[in-house]
């Protein structure tokens, strides 16, 4: 039985329809949704000063706030309650270890070109191939 999902968002349509896809099919279970920033943390590592960090962390929790905002309404739109969180670093690693303690993860699929897909990788398909739990993808 699925009791824990996790759905990572970013500001697309598939990231919704992931979310949408893990409130109807999963009506019991708690979902945390995670948004994923990448920010100045993943090229400065240990450099970066605490007074930086505090501005990366407001930075990102502004940027996030849109994200959560439109997850809270869909959630609201289907009378569930969801979890927020969220981290910084590589999408694709961070999920893969967040997931930990999930029963499952629901991800959006992105419909990326080509030379996206080489240049970047696939965030979902490198998270179904490496999670510790089973991935649900929603196209």
């Amino acid at each position: 039985m699925v009791s824990r999902v996790l759905v990572p968002m970013d500001d697309s349509e598939m990231a919704d329809a992931a979310l949408e896809f893990a409130l109807s099919a999963f009506p019991s279970a708690a979902v945390t949704v995670l948004h994923v920033a990448g920010g100045p943390t993943s090229y400065m590592g240990e450099a970066m000063s605490l007074a930086v960090a505090d501005d990366v962390d407001a930075a990102v929790a502004d940027r996030a706030e849109p994200v959560f905002e439109r997850a809270r309404a869909i959630a609201d739109d289907a009378d569930r309650e969801i979890t927020t969180e969220i981290e910084l670093g590589s999408p694709a690693k961070t999920i893969i270890n967040h997931a930990e303690g999930f029963d499952l993860v629901v991800i959006g699929s992105h419909s990326s070109n080509l030379a996206s897909r080489l240049l970047l990788g696939n965030v979902a398909e490198t998270v179904a191939r490496n999670a510790p739990v089973p991935v649900t993808i929603v196209r």
